[in-house]
Parts: structure tokens; sequence; C-alpha cells
């Protein structure tokens, strides 16, 4: 226990903590909007994309980070253009972003003569060996993603929610669809070295689903999703260092696994939380309507049958004072 006292006492480990409750905290805010327009997957394309930006940092020599973040913002404006304009299907434009940045990628960490190695550390994480520059820019991006998606919620959500009616509303579809691209492409280039750019969307959607399993309204939605991606960044960052000596135990898997392990808890949960629901309100409230008056009454009454006299062409058998009304003009001689 000591030990793991004192490896908490290190630099490098409180650096990766900050990171990682930034990161938690930023990647499911832009995660709820996503999963709320069915894009749970634009995470994963961005991510693709910016492993190019993250190939141009180094073959030029530049930041990673920032030219992840250049690179990710263009190709997700991109993709949300070819979506909206209607020349390619959603998940065909994805499907460009998925090959063409990771085989660019791929292509220009070769020409700028660096090895897969320095390349995995984006593409799965290496949060422990995240630099003071790096952790400062993590923190202000993070910072700027969570001020807008909670300081817009109104507005992103209605957009999210139902275009037309935010049309009419006179919101500016277009600008916070194209905001939303763009958070998303911040988070992603923020996440990328926590748990990874393959990993990324994982973080973005699973604690947004799991949230959706307890919650009822978006704004808890939102908060849940947040404090639930923290918790599973810092969890996983804090498992991996607890692993016993010897063993190599990745942050960033251990993130997700992490979140996936509370989505399976939170499950259950949700399904038994729905169907007490069900069964508080098993019926919807139908009112009753009164009979109306006619003065039309063309079957036979019995003796001292004495009954209101109602319409009876459309309506199903009836019994008034102890005798029955045949729907559809059939009439009973007898009462």
């Amino acid at each position: 226990m000591s030990g793991y006292l004192d490896l908490l006492s290190y630099g490098f480990m409180q650096r990766a903590i900050l990171a990682a409750v930034f990161t938690g905290f930023a990647a499911p805010a832009v995660g709820t909007y996503l999963v709320q327009r069915r894009l749970a997957l634009m995470g994963d394309g961005i991510g693709h994309v910016a492993v190019t930006g993250v190939a141009i940092g180094l073959l030029t020599g530049l930041s990673p980070t920032w030219t992840a973040v250049v690179v990710a913002v263009i190709g997700a404006i991109v993709i949300e253009v070819i979506r909206e304009r209607g020349h390619a299907n959603g998940d065909v434009a994805l499907a460009l972003l998925f090959y063409g940045g990771l085989a660019g990628g791929v292509l220009i960490t070769g020409l700028a003569g660096q090895s897969g190695a320095r390349l995995q550390q984006y593409l799965f994480g290496s949060i422990t060996t995240i630099s003071r520059g790096d952790v400062v820019v993590t923190m202000v991006l993070a910072a700027v993603v969570v001020v807008v998606c909670v300081g817009l919620a109104p507005q992103l959500f209605a957009v999210a929610q139902d275009q037309e009616f935010a049309r009419v509303a006179g919101l500016n579809i277009r600008l916070y669809n194209l905001l939303v691209a763009v958070l998303a492409a911040v988070s992603v280039t923020v996440a990328m070295r926590t748990v990874g750019l393959l990993l990324v969307s994982a973080l973005m959607v699973v604690p947004v689903a799991t949230a959706q399993q307890v919650s009822r309204t978006f704004r808890s939605t939102l908060a849940g999703a947040m404090v639930l991606g923290m918790v599973a960044s810092v969890g996983g960052l804090l498992l991996s260092a607890a692993a016993p000596a010897g063993t190599r135990v990745q942050p960033g898997p251990t993130i997700v696994l992490l979140a996936l392990a509370g989505f399976v808890a939170a499950w259950p949960v949700g399904v038994w939380l729905r169907s007490r629901r069900r069964l508080l309100e098993p019926f919807p409230v139908v009112p009753t309507t009164a009979h109306q008056e006619t003065d039309e009454h063309p079957h036979v009454h019995g003796e001292d049958c004495g009954h209101i006299a109602v319409p009876h062409g459309d309506h199903v058998d009836y019994v008034h004072d102890g005798h029955r009304h045949a729907p559809h003009g059939r009439h009973y001689d007898e009462h």
C-alpha cells in the first residue's frame, strides 16, 4: 500500500491523473449530443483522421497535439458538410474518414522516418508519459469543451433532438451542427493521449449509454455521463497503476473496460426502473364521454323502461337501467 501511495507522489502520475479527470469530463459531454443525433461512431471517424494530423506533426517537427487538432477539426467539418448536403450517406462519409485518415497517417509516419511504436502512443494512448505542456493543453481544451456543452445545452439539445423544431424556433441549424462536429474533433484530440485515437469513441459513448439506463431527462444524462466518464478515466488509470509488479497493464484499455463494466452493472438497474415505472402507470387515463340525447328512438321499449333516448348507430352495447341496447342498428325487442 505504501508503495502504491509513493507512486501517486511522482510528477508523471499526478500529470496523468489531471489529464484523466479533464478528459473524462470532456469526452462524454460531446458524446451525449452525438448519441442524441445517432452519430455515435463519429468519434471513431474523427480519430482516424487525427492519425494523419499526428503524422504531420511528426513529419514537420511541430507539436502532434496541435496538428491533430487542426486536421481533426477540418475532417469533422468536411464530414458534416457531406452529411448535410446529402452527397453521401453519413455512414459512407464516416467510412471515407476511417480509411483515408488511417492510411494517410501510417504513410506520412513512414515518410517522417518514425517507427510504429511512436505512432502507437497516440493510437492506444500513453497517459503516463504525458508532458507538462500536453497537460496544460488538455486542461484548456477540455475546459472549453465542457463550458460550451453545458452553457449551450438547450440550443444543442434542440438541434440534436428535432432539427425542424429548432429551425422554427429560429436557431441556426448549420452553425450548431458544425459546432458539435468541432467540439467532437477537439475532444478526440484531447483524449488521444489518455485512451488513444482508436478507443476514444468508447469514452465518448459508453458513459452516455450507462447514464441513459438510470436517468429520465437530458440534463441528468449529460451530468451523469460526465461524472461516469471521469470516474472511469481516473479509476482505470489507478487500476493499471495497481497491477502486480512484472505485469504491464495499459491505462487506455483499462479505462474503456472499466466504462463497459459500469454499463453492464447499470443495465439491469435500468431494466428494473423502466418496468417499475410501467407498473406505476399501467394504463393511460382515457376521459369518459356522456351520451348525447336525441329525439329519435326507433327501437321498441318494454313497459316501465324510462331510460333517456341516445343515438345507437355507431355505439357498442350499453346497459341502461337493467336493459341492453345492441350496436350498429341492431336492437333488442325485449328488456
